[in-house]
């Protein structure tokens, strides 16, 4: 299992998911799915943008749970 910690990060950070999505011009819906953990696809240059605006690393945002 992979998991997603955007909303996390954001909560720290208290940012809102519009005001992220607006700032790195990527369609709201993008960042929701990524911030609920419903994703099943990830655009790469998304994760590019996130990392930039958010000050991260790729590991920062996701992390991989064996089951």
């Amino acid at each position: 299992m992979i998991k997603c910690h955007l909303s996390r990060i954001m909560g720290e950070k208290k940012l809102k998911v519009a005001d992220v999505a607006r700032a790195i011009d990527v369609h709201r819906n993008s960042i929701t799915l990524l911030y609920d953990e419903t994703a099943t696809r990830v655009d790469l240059d998304t994760l590019n943008k996130l990392c930039i605006y958010l000050k991260c690393d790729i590991q920062d945002l996701f992390e991989f749970l064996p089951e």
